[in-house]
């Protein structure tokens, strides 16, 4: 007897009361889609649980697959048999042999059927019994054992875990309303995408294109990583801003040191504009408090000045080490350091202010007209669909931003 299921336990989503039955819908039609390539196994809920009915497909490949997913706390293989007492004998058998190396064992038993003529109680040693009289070098421990068989007397079927595996944690995406980050090349944005939607949050990327000064290849970087965080959700949209012009004239009509300042103000004008149209609620950057010129207290109370949007900072009291140890964990680090750079290191003042002044700032952008070129960027969006296993391409219009 071989595993056949893979037990799937919800986390926060367990403390949410009337509005659980939502997020246990989401996190289903998530995992359903995650596992779309595994098209044997079906994916099913009951009270309180969810599981993967494997259907032949590789276990340990469709486990790895269900780990990416929010929502889940934890995660086990199982056996799914009748519930009579000779199939779960043979079944936690299977389980402990299953666990190479083991020397310790114990029982643990629920029943949540009570129309099963054993009680917990009873279940445990005579479970516990029969895995000694078949078996050499085991014994019982039930305060620190090698491995804890668990059963589960339900109404559809018994079903034995013997090891958990942790999930992703957080919310099902797409429970918690839809957020744009603003996507660069770099190694905090996409980070700062992963955290928001652990909290549930749909992502849709904004990225800031630059062309002749940036390159086919930092395009396409920003892509592969939009790629990588779709693995953690769904479908991922990229809208791709053409930017030259606003940087160009950035560069030529605004004082030096204020050019960054002006940038990011022009870049987060945009992406309100954009979050408006797709119907977003918020706006996420990868800022950290104190990291570079355009984030310090002063420059992001100067350059939030032009949204009335919320603007999420999820690493903002992260430092750099931090940082990348997650972006290694979601694999985004090495797509991030390829050498292909962002709009960002274009046209870099010698001397930005980091203490920008509010008023100074205002009146020093109001002296030349960015409209026109801030409604040409917007009209000339392209925007590429990523749907979480390969890459689809697909232009909208924006012109009714205007």
């Amino acid at each position: 007897m071989e595993f056949d299921h893979i037990l799937i336990r919800f986390g926060e989503m367990a403390l949410k009361g009337k509005n659980r039955k939502h997020f246990e819908r989401q996190l289903l039609e998530n995992v359903q889609f995650r596992l779309g390539e595994f098209r044997r196994a079906k994916v099913k809920k009951t009270r309180g649980r969810m599981y993967v009915l494997l259907n032949g497909e590789d276990a340990e490949e469709v486990m790895k697959a269900c780990q990416q997913v929010f929502g889940i706390y934890s995660l086990s293989f199982a056996i799914h048999t009748e519930n009579e007492l000779e199939k779960l004998k043979e079944a936690v058998l299977s389980a402990v042999q299953a666990e190479n190396g083991a020397r310790t064992f114990k029982i643990s038993a629920k029943r949540a059927d009570k129309s099963f003529p054993l009680t917990s109680e009873d279940l445990n040693p005579a479970l516990g019994g029969h895995i000694l009289k078949n078996t050499e070098g085991l014994s019982v421990d039930v305060h620190h054992p090698d491995v804890e068989l668990k059963v589960e007397i339900r109404h559809e079927g018994a079903y034995v875990t013997s090891k958990d595996y942790p999930g992703a944690g957080g919310f099902p995406v797409g429970t918690t309303g839809k957020a744009m980050i603003m996507l660069s090349g770099g190694i905090d944005s996409p980070v700062a995408g992963y955290l928001t939607m652990k909290r549930g949050v749909e992502i849709e990327a904004v990225h800031f294109y630059s062309p002749p000064y940036t390159n086919e290849r930092a395009k396409q970087k920003v892509l592969d990583i939009a790629q990588e965080l779709s693995r953690y959700g769904k479908r991922i949209k990229v809208h791709i801003v053409p930017f030259t012009a606003i940087q160009q004239k950035i560069h030529k009509d605004i004082p030096d040191s204020y050019g960054m300042t002006i940038t990011r103000r022009m870049m987060l004008k945009i992406t309100e504009k954009v979050a408006r149209q797709q119907g977003a609620l918020a706006i996420t950057t990868g800022e950290s408090l104190g990291q570079v010129a355009s984030q310090t207290m002063e420059s992001m109370n100067t350059i939030n000045e032009v949204t009335d949007y919320p603007v999420i900072r999820p690493l903002v009291t992260m430092d750099k080490l931090e940082i990348i140890n997650i972006a290694e964990k979601i694999d985004t680090y090495d797509i991030s350091i390829r050498p292909y750079e962002d709009c960002c290191t274009i046209f870099v003042p010698k001397e930005p202010k980091t203490k920008p002044n509010r008023e100074k700032t205002v009146a020093i952008e109001q002296s030349v007209d960015f409209s026109g070129y801030i409604e040409e960027a917007v009209g000339n969006i392209e925007t590429i669909h990523i749907n979480g296993k390969s890459e689809g391409r697909k232009q909208e219009s924006f012109a009714d931003l205007f």
